[in-house]
């Protein structure tokens, strides 16, 4: 048996559909919101039922020797979120009781990290395990400082030596494509626009309010969901690897380049404007992420990652029917 927290959103339904095509069916999939909009994303996808998180840790004692694995990917994962309180229950706490009950009973653990817990970038991209340095990060939202809180515990706990059999967190850069339509504003950029650009609408990009970058100069790693998959999959067949990853292409590119990619895609004539960045995320908003992706190679990932023209025109093939 294979557990999927967060199983009905983006990162999980592809998940589950990834499993599906290496055989895997025998899977629980935890999460919160059975939406019509979520429900259809798993609708080709085979999986035994869908439990509550008010009935996860019951779902776990009751069935602990037959699970095989848990996915963690159940989140709250809206950058702007103000509720600290419910970040810490969701993104802290919760994991931690997961993290627990694997390392007791010897299942393997992947969780969804973030790479908002890298900050403004100024102490580097360096997916590391080492307290000293995590500790130096500081990430610029409370979401990304919940999941950045997490990281840490799972730091302290390679000290103690109490860790599952395989442990596994994932630092995902800027992740877009399939199944995202019900994250409604904190969609990816491409997945946003797409129906905007497909209406003939102009697109608003923020200014620059950094000397160091012009406007639309900003820049991003992003990255294909089904490169996402294929790294969550190669971990799974890997049971022997464990730390902390980064999930990037390892190459970072501009907010204009990629809209400019994606009107190309969408064949829509480029009506771009620039405004200004709203004054209250302006002292959170990240001018720079770009994956070290070192380490992952180091350890054997050998798959090439999409660029963005690769990526962008296989997620206007694959959302034809959605936009």
């Amino acid at each position: 048996m294979i557990i999927v927290t967060g199983g009905t959103g983006f990162i999980g339904s592809n998940l589950i559909y990834g499993l599906n095509k290496i055989k895997q069916k025998n899977i629980i999939i935890c999460d919160t919101e059975n939406s019509v909009l979520k429900k259809n994303y798993l609708k080709k996808a085979k999986y035994k039922k869908i439990i509550s998180p008010s009935n996860f840790f019951y779902f776990l004692e009751k069935n602990k020797k037959e699970i095989k694995y848990i996915f963690h990917l159940g989140a709250i994962t809206a950058t702007t979120s103000l509720n600290f309180k419910k970040l810490l229950k969701n993104n802290v706490e919760f994991p931690i009781k997961i993290l627990e009950f694997c390392t007791k009973n010897k299942i393997g653990f992947i969780y969804a990290s973030s790479a908002s817990t890298y900050g403004n970038g100024s102490n580097g991209f360096k997916d590391s395990e080492n307290y000293v340095y995590l500790n130096k990060l500081k990430p610029l939202n409370l979401y990304g400082k919940s999941k950045h809180l997490f990281d840490l515990h799972v730091s302290k706990k390679i000290k103690e030596k109490k860790l599952p059999i395989q442990w596994v967190g994932l630092k995902f850069f800027n992740v877009y494509g399939k199944n995202e339509k019900h994250k409604k504003k904190q969609m990816s950029i491409i997945s946003y626009l797409t129906p905007l650009i497909n209406n003939n609408k102009k697109i608003n990009l923020f200014k620059s309010h950094n000397k160091n970058f012009k406007d639309g100069e900003q820049k991003r790693d992003f990255i294909h969901i089904s490169d996402c998959i294929n790294v969550i999959l190669w971990f799974y067949k890997n049971n022997k690897v464990s730390g902390l990853f980064n999930v990037g292409t390892g190459r970072a590119r501009t907010f204009i380049d990629t809209i400019k990619v994606l009107f190309k895609q969408l064949n829509k004539k480029e009506k771009i404007n620039f405004i200004d960045t709203p004054k209250n995320i302006r002292k959170h908003y990240q001018y720079f992420t770009e994956a070290n992706i070192n380490k992952l190679r180091k350890y054997g990932y050998k798959k090439k990652f999409k660029d963005i023209e690769d990526g962008v025109k296989l997620f206007v093939k694959k959302n034809k029917k959605n936009y």
